[in-house]
């Protein structure tokens, strides 16, 4: 199997996280890739190929305008206001107050567009985030090209981020961005399947009201977890997408016995939906040993749900989403990849 992936996705070091009201490295770091990177050369996955430039037309196509701008300019206007730290929101428009307009001041604008504090924009911010589009995408062509599946070795993730928010580390959607651009390509139907410990709400949140687009997510109960707002058994999407949003929440401390009867769920909705192409958001947040994830999937459970996977036999497309626990990320992301090469 192919990687792709781009160097640029360094250019984002944030030293800054808000985790348990202390102030943090951010578990969200350049090593996570490193370390995915040296596995698949360790066991011979394939050769790890670099991103092509694909412009902003393709997020545009999925993000706000205003969005995409604020994206590319929160770092420097931040600068510009004086402050030396990294940017992070410490104010919202809430339940109580107005949220119909855009404030001047970047205070005002990073939470009237941030849904979470714990994300800081540095001065690499805006490039890495369009480097891990270019990467999705990249895979993507190759996917649509040979019919082969591909791993876009993305970061940052993506499935936190919203038409017009970000937050989770994510800042623009791989997963969703992608599957508008399959669409445009002629795809007549694609699925997303997320399999990241945390629920998928941006991506939830652009595709709610879309048919041409399954959206199935495996994820903590948000009662308990990140994002918390968006992720219920009842959220089945509105108007013509009405039936096309999926959750599975599962409660904490869920291990790989209930995590895979949900899975086999999950796969026989893409199933009957017939998709040409399935996206997989690829969050190995799951594994027992991870940080800021409480279920219980040992490495070689990620071998087991790849070969599941595979079971499916439809085109493929791996993004990586979550994944904290940073010295077994590459094995348990390339367990999960070799598991549906072989099969």
């Amino acid at each position: 199997m192919l990687t792709f992936h781009d160097n640029r996705t360094q250019n984002r070091r944030s030293t800054t996280e808000l985790a348990g009201g202390r102030l943090i490295a951010p578990l969200e770091c350049p090593e996570r890739v490193d370390m995915i990177a040296a596995r698949i050369r360790e066991v011979g996955l394939g050769e790890i190929r670099g991103a092509t430039m694909h412009g902003l037309e393709p997020i545009a196509a999925v993000h706000d305008p205003a969005y995409i701008d604020f994206v590319e300019n929160a770092w420097a206007d931040w600068r510009a206001a004086g402050y030396t730290g990294e940017a992070i929101a410490t104010v919202w428009p809430t339940r109580r107050t107005r949220c119909d307009f855009v404030p001047r001041h970047i205070d005002g604008k990073l939470g009237y567009y941030a849904l979470a504090a714990e994300t800081a924009i540095e001065a690499g911010t805006w490039e890495a985030a369009r480097a891990s589009v270019d990467i999705a995408l990249t895979a993507l062509d190759h996917v649509q090209a040979s019919g082969e599946a591909a791993f876009g070795l993305c970061r940052p993730p993506g499935h936190h981020a919203a038409v017009d928010q970000y937050g989770g580390y994510c800042f623009f959607n791989n997963a969703a961005i992608a599957a508008q651009a399959a669409r445009e390509a002629g795809a007549a139907r694609v699925a997303i399947l997320d399999v990241d410990y945390h629920h998928g709400n941006g991506t939830q949140q652009i595709l709610y009201e879309r048919d041409d687009v399954l959206f199935v997510s495996l994820h903590c109960d948000p009662l308990e977890e990140f994002p918390h707002y968006l992720g219920r058994a009842d959220e089945i999407g509105a108007g013509a997408g009405e039936g096309f949003n999926r959750n599975h929440p599962l409660p904490p401390g869920s291990g790989y016995a209930a995590w895979r009867a949900e899975l086999e769920t999950a796969m026989n909705g893409i199933d009957e939906y017939d998709p040409d192409l399935v996206i997989v958001s690829l969050g190995v947040d799951t594994f027992a040993g991870d940080p800021i994830g409480r279920f219980k999937l040992a490495s070689d459970d990620f071998t087991d749900y790849g070969r599941r996977l595979a079971g499916m036999n439809r085109p493929t497309l791996f993004l990586m989403e979550g994944g904290y626990a940073v010295e077994e990320i590459g094995v348990n992301v390339v367990n999960v990849l070799t598991g549906f090469e072989h099969g």
